[in-house]
């Protein structure tokens, strides 16, 4: 896990590295001041003021003005590069997380969850910034400090020393036991840290729902059930770290209560021969920077101990591969439009109990308008996923061009299949910025050109700043049925061999609807289109219409040979014309005979 985090350092190394080195230095420096102020001290405390010397107490007041400002330095350059190295750290690892996050499948998307994603790139990694700026300084002072320390106790206070060393190993074994009961308590809040920002972020995006439904109040009593169970949980581990202080405090005390006593024991019965006024004051001081050093440590500790779930969490991400990748000698070139599926079978996880598509045999020759028709949960758009290779298919072939989907180069295959998907998404920016993730070189003629056709432009021409019209997140400040053109258009300037609809014109009127139909076949005509529908008006004059039900393919054929035929085709049509069954079938039994006559 270090290893894997380490390689985020980067261009930081230098910084990361000059950090401790200039802590030790300060280390150094405090640990031999209170040795100066002794010799000071001593030099000062004769019985015969004749006997002082102005040049020598001259001398150490010198040296010890050049050692703290020595020190002061040392400290402020430790204190810079410490924070240039572990903000310098923490950006990388975000870039690192959200590079690896742009190359997940939908797979890998559903095994984590957006909620938790967003958790693991701001909590977590702000916990891993906060150890690992601990860690180059803090982690580097408290133990030099102890040691250093430690050395000047035995230096100053001969066997006294030996109390301090008695006290360490005990704090320690404490430490170990708070951390080895507070690691599955931070193990578990994280968790539920998942589900608090799930619920948020539901909320958020459903907020216009949640207010005409008038559910405020359900929703801010599931927000408080959430927040209620981080809260228990953190209380729990935080009541734990919370003996930290403390024992810390009634070891400081009692290990100074004693240098005290014995100190002042040994000064009265030897008459200051084996140790003497100013070096028990100054054995005092070390032991303070000791107890204080572990102290601090004890806060680096528990800083640790919740960041130690934390990095995991984030390694998860780092070390999860993607499900799709492009093979060695990819093809990248898309021959044509012609779909195949043969013998498909898919699920979305391998411990899923049945397939989401069973046994699918389907052939779509380059630049035929296909329509999909079916109730919802019928995989329609499981159906055209596999085409762009959103998911690998668990049994059987898919074919792009005659060549097995697995065989492309995954951009390469993407950028020939332009998907406007269920659930339109457009982003924070102008209407020609979004346009232009079809293609960032389109001109503004270009542009224009695709609105046309998706019937756009006249709307995006009635704004105030028409093609410069800025477009809130998630496209709040249009309506469904202009977002809907918005990403059809965008689609569209990307010139793919396959267009897929998914749905995508469910908020425009019929007539708009058949509009865009008309472009599609007027204009592109080479292009294979692929229209999802819940709407029998919207697949008519397709080509052939597929016919889906429970992940298989009912029937296939036009809306004349379906209709009258197939029942599910039969009873949409009917129940959305409002007229009887047989009705519409004599109907397009006339038709049919008035053709043959």
């Amino acid at each position: 896990m270090i290893k894997k985090l380490a390689k985020s350092i980067r261009e930081y190394k230098t910084a990361s590295i000059l950090t401790p080195i200039f802590v030790a230095l300060e280390v150094v420096l405090e640990c031999l001041i209170p040795f100066v102020i002794a010799m000071l001290v001593n030099a000062i405390d004769v019985k015969d003021a004749t006997q002082i010397e102005m040049s020598q107490i001259l001398m150490y007041g010198g040296i010890l003005i050049a050692m703290a400002v020595a020190s002061l330095v040392c400290g402020t350059l430790s204190g810079a590069f410490c924070a240039k190295a572990s903000s310098g750290f923490v950006k990388n690892l975000r870039k690192d997380m959200y590079y690896k996050i742009q190359d997940f499948s939908f797979e890998n998307i559903d095994k984590f969850s957006t909620s938790s994603l967003v958790t693991r790139m701001t909590t977590d990694t702000s916990n891993v910034q906060m150890s690992f700026m601990m860690i180059i300084r803090i982690a580097v002072r408290c133990p030099l400090m102890m040691i250093f320390s430690l050395v000047m106790t035995f230096v100053m206070g001969g066997s006294l020393g030996w109390i301090f060393v008695g006290v360490i190993p005990v704090l320690s074994v404490i430490l170990f036991f708070i951390m080895k009961k507070a690691m599955p308590l931070y193990h578990r809040v994280f968790k539920k840290y998942d589900n608090l920002n799930e619920s948020i972020q539901e909320n958020v995006r459903g907020i216009r729902v949640v207010k005409s439904y008038v559910r405020e109040d359900y929703e801010k009593k599931k927000f408080d059930r959430a927040a209620t169970e981080v809260q228990i949980d953190f209380t729990k581990a935080e009541r734990l770290l919370a003996w930290n202080n403390p024992v810390m405090q009634f070891f400081f005390y009692g290990v100074l209560s004693s240098v005290l006593f014995i100190g002042s024991y040994l000064i009265l019965k030897t008459s200051g021969t084996s140790v003497n006024v100013a070096e028990v004051s100054q054995l005092i001081v070390y032991g303070m920077q000791i107890l204080m050093s572990l102290m601090m440590f004890s806060m680096v500790f528990a800083m640790i101990v919740m960041s130690v779930e934390s990095a995991r969490r984030v390694c998860e991400v780092l070390d999860e591969e993607s499900t799709l990748k492009s093979p060695e000698n990819a093809i990248t070139e898309v021959a044509d439009g012609s779909i195949d599926f043969d013998g498909v079978s898919f699920k979305y996880s391998k411990k899923a109990e049945r397939n989401a598509l069973e046994s699918v045999d389907l052939h779509i020759k380059s630049g035929e308008t296909i329509g999909i028709i079916g109730g919802t949960g019928s995989s329609k758009t499981t159906l055209v996923n596999l085409i762009s290779r959103l998911y690998d298919v668990t049994e059987g072939d898919v074919k792009v061009g005659g060549k097995d989907v697995r065989d492309y180069d995954i951009n390469s295959l993407r950028n020939s299949v332009a998907v406007v998907l269920q659930k339109n998404e457009l982003f924070s920016g102008t209407i020609k910025e979004n346009l232009r993730w079809g293609d960032p070189e389109a001109t503004d003629e270009q542009l224009v050109t695709a609105c046309k056709l998706a019937q756009a432009d006249e709307f995006i021409q009635g704004f105030p700043n028409g093609y410069d019209t800025y477009i809130e997140q998630g496209g709040a400040n249009v309506s469904g049925g202009q977002k809907q053109r918005l990403c059809i258009a965008r689609a569209l300037l990307k010139k793919p061999k396959i267009l897929i609809l998914d749905d995508s014109t469910s908020a425009v009127d019929t007539k708009t609807d058949a509009l865009i139909r008309k472009a599609f076949r007027e204009f592109i005509p080479e292009t294979t289109k692929i229209i999802i529908a819940q709407r029998t008006s919207s697949v008519e004059d397709a080509d052939r219409i597929i016919v889906m039900d429970g992940g298989r393919i009912d029937a296939i054929g036009t809306h004349d040979e379906l209709l009258g035929v197939n029942q599910i085709y039969t009873e949409v049509f009917t129940t959305q014309n409002k007229r009887d069954s047989d009705e519409a079938i004599d109907t397009i039994s006339a038709k049919k005979g008035g053709a043959h006559a």
